[in-house]
């Protein structure tokens, strides 16, 4: 029976570009994850959206002089340009504007609220009297009290991770003019956390599937103990609160924004026809359910998303698997947007190809420790690896076979033991990775492919064929006929990580249609078989685009 998976993405927020640091932290994962599930026969459901509401939109549209509604549209349009060249394979990518999400977040609201999980309480907000206004988390800045890193936000500090209230700030300013805001009392619905404390840990310390950076992190909020959290805020852009009296207020982004999870998936379900389609990946015990985030946002899918979850009931699955990434830093340096230290994807798929930075990207991805981006790493995985190990190994032995075979795949006759010995290599290398993918090991896995890639072109060294194929014609067509066996399992391996090129050669190949239709299994290449005419998977960069690009960083505003 094909396997239900529901791939949850983290909701971008629509007031600035895309950058690598989020590729790598949570977008590429989950496409490679959706595209080997898609591959195998699963069905797949990959959401995310557009986070159109929360101060980082007002931020910036008081800083353009323009709407919020404006900001986020503009932005929620370059992502979706983004997705289509960068190969993000979305099911469906929405918004959080929509009026679906603000049924969804406000049905589960009500149902938190009757059940007694939600509750009025007076909260102490940082009020500006410049600007004379209540201040949002993010409007409020100053020293975190628990590292000491100054420019910690009023909801969360980046440097070390931990969520914040504005009152625990130490010398908070207000963003917009720095003064110094008083802290009066509002009154707001609060979150009943510490009603879940005991059942979450139950419930946490038995996904010893989780990255242990996961889990241990999850661990550490729970045993400390959490703290009924506020959920609503003095703004006027947001999902409108369901009860009379809180007409000025709107429900907080950090509680809705993980709604739209549950949101799109109901969304996809109408849009395809069966508005109740969504249960089969939401209410089906046999399926599950992986959130691909940052480490900055584990707490609220590891104990925040699952205790609203378990509180609002109807049966809804917990999440199965939070594989988290930690950060990329850039040449070195913390990546830093407002510095403009980062390298910006729209600004890279406009100068060039994406499986170069998609393979980057994966065989350095952070899934265990921050790791680090450079120009000078994307050129030399790119010559050395993509074109020299990859890309010469398919384009030599298909232009090879294609100028001396008729274009066609040559028959093979009986095997010698070195033959057999790479096709065993190449069997046990799809399991493995096969396996290494199902656990969401992406580095791993495309590290192992790699070596088998490194393998067929020792295997072709040995046997050289251009040189045999004078004295001995059937012992040159065995081992091309094996070398292309292997290319044809390589292209599906690499599938999920490298799209664009690996259809390529699919077709190349003479295969048609979809490398997913033709599923995730041993690839028979019949003898025979018409190839295409071959052209190189790969473009050599030139080294001088190292010292152009690097120079870019922290010049211009994107």
């Amino acid at each position: 029976m094909p396997e239900k998976i529901l791939v949850a993405v983290a909701w971008p927020y629509a007031n600035g570009p895309l950058h690598l640091g989020h590729v790598a932290g949570a977008y590429l994962p989950p496409d490679i994850f959706a595209r080997y599930h898609r591959t195998k026969g699963n069905e797949v459901l990959m959401v995310s959206g557009s986070d159109q509401h929360g101060t980082p939109i007002t931020i910036k549209a008081e800083q353009e002089g323009k709407k919020p509604v404006e900001i986020a549209t503009r932005y929620h349009k370059q992502f979706l340009e983004c997705w289509q060249k960068l190969g993000i394979s979305f099911d469906l990518f929405t918004t959080t504007g929509t009026e679906n999400h603000a049924r969804v977040t406000q049905a589960i609201f009500l149902t938190l609220l009757d059940r007694g999980y939600i509750f009025k309480n007076t909260l102490t907000q940082p009020y500006c009297p410049k600007c004379q206004r209540f201040l949002a988390d993010r409007y409020v800045e100053g020293i975190c009290p628990y590292c000491k890193s100054p420019g910690a936000r009023g909801d969360q500090c980046e440097a070390c991770g931990k969520p914040l209230n504005p009152t625990e700030l130490i010398e908070p300013a207000c963003r917009i003019c720095s003064t110094t805001p008083v802290f009066r009392d509002t009154e707001h619905f609060f979150l009943r956390l510490s009603a879940f404390n005991d059942r979450l840990l139950d419930w946490v310390r038995r996904q010893q599937h989780w990255r242990p950076n996961v889990l241990n992190f999850s661990l550490r909020y729970l045993e400390e103990g959490l703290k009924d959290r506020a959920i609503t805020r003095d703004i006027d852009w947001g999902v409108a609160i369901p009860v009379s009296g809180f007409e000025d207020k709107r429900i907080y982004v950090w509680f809705e924004a993980v709604i739209g999870y549950l949101s799109a998936a109901k969304e996809w379900a109408a849009r395809h026809g069966d508005g109740e389609k969504w249960r089969d990946f939401w209410q089906n015990r046999a399926a599950r359910s992986y959130y691909f985030i940052g480490k900055d946002n584990i707490p609220f899918h590891t104990l925040i998303w699952p205790a609203m979850l378990m509180g609002y009931g109807d049966n809804l699955n917990l999440p199965y698997d939070v594989p988290a990434n930690e950060f990329l830093t850039i040449e070195g340096r913390k990546l830093s947007t407002s510095k403009n230290w980062a390298v910006w994807l729209p600004d890279y798929l406009k100068h060039y190809d994406p499986d170069p930075l998609r393979y980057l990207l994966s065989i350095n991805m952070p899934e265990t420790s921050d790791t680090d981006f450079s120009w000078r790493e994307l050129v030399r995985r790119n010559n050395d690896e993509l074109v020299a190990t990859y890309g010469n190994l398919v384009h030599r032995v298909l232009t090879f076979v294609y100028r001396n075979f008729e274009g066609k795949v040559p028959e093979h006759g009986e095997l010698d033991a070195q033959d057999s010995e790479i096709l065993a290599s190449a069997r046990k290398t799809l399991e493995t990775v096969d396996g290494l993918l199902y656990g969401c090991h992406f580095r791993e896995a495309i590290r192992v492919v790699m070596a088998l890639a490194q393998a067929a072109n020792r295997y072709l060294d040995d046997k050289s064929p251009w040189k045999t194929i004078k004295e001995d014609r059937k012992a040159a067509a065995r081992s091309l006929y094996v070398a292309l066996k292997v290319i044809a399992n390589l292209k599906t391996m690499l599938y999920p990580f490298l799209p664009f090129s690996s259809q390529k050669l699919h077709e190349y190949l003479g295969f048609s249609g979809s490398i997913e239709a033709r599923g995730w299994s041993w690839q028979e290449l019949p003898p025979g078989q018409k190839l295409r005419p071959p052209q190189p998977l790969f473009t050599k960069l030139d080294d001088s685009l190292v010292e152009a690009e690097t120079r870019k960083l922290g010049q211009t505003s994107p």
